[in-house]
Parts: C-alpha cells; sequence; structure tokens
C-alpha cells in the first residue's frame, strides 16, 4: 500500500523565493528514487505561511531508504563551490505520514 509523507514547511514571506527555487534546482533529484511514486510543492494562496511539501511512496522503507541517503546527503552538503551550507529558508517543518486507503482518477472519455 503506497504511503504519502507532507512535510509542512513554514516559510517567511521573504524567504518563499529562495525556497521554490531551492526545490526548482534539485527538480528531478527525487525521481529516480526506488519507489517513488509522485511529487508536488504546494505554494499557499491563503495568508498561511506553509507551504506542502508532497511525496507519495510505493511504501514505508522505500521513504525510509530516501531518507537516510540521498535526502540525508543532500541536506548535509555545502554548497557546489564546496563553501558553507545555505540557511533554511524555512523556520520550522512538520512531517504528516498517511496510508493511502481510497484512491480514484479522472475516467478516461
Amino acid at each position: 500500500m503506497s504511503v504519502v509523507k507532507i512535510n509542512v514547511l513554514t516559510v517567511p514571506a521573504e524567504q518563499r523565493e529562495t525556497l521554490e527555487k531551492r526545490f526548482a534546482s534539485r527538480a528531478r533529484t527525487v525521481e529516480s528514487s526506488d519507489g517513488f511514486e509522485w511529487f508536488e510543492l504546494l505554494r499557499p494562496v491563503d495568508g498561511t505561511d506553509n507551504y506542502l511539501v508532497y511525496t507519495r511512496w510505493r511504501d514505508e522503507e522505500s521513504f525510509q531508504a530516501w531518507m537516510e541517503g540521498p535526502m540525508k546527503a543532500a541536506h548535509q552538503g555545502g554548497d557546489a563551490a564546496g563553501g558553507e551550507r545555505p540557511r533554511p529558508a524555512a523556520s520550522g517543518s512538520t512531517l504528516w505520514s498517511f496510508e493511502v486507503v481510497q484512491q480514484a482518477a479522472p475516467k478516461s472519455e
């Protein structure tokens, strides 16, 4: 059964552009991970500072393997020139976990 992970990132207004650029620069890095099924970065439009990072995985083990491998390596490194790690754009983070129990897709015509 697929699992969904939603990382709720608190991002001050002045850091939104930075956050979105960082995700864009890492585009396609998660897609090659075993068990990865879907990714979306959701920008808030209702006055909140919370971005949602939605990922869907084949199973919990696939997510954990990505967390301990590629994701961990990406968050521990410095910039491309070997300098210091950039300051986080988010001021807080909470991870929500869900199992997919029902799903639907548009009917094909």
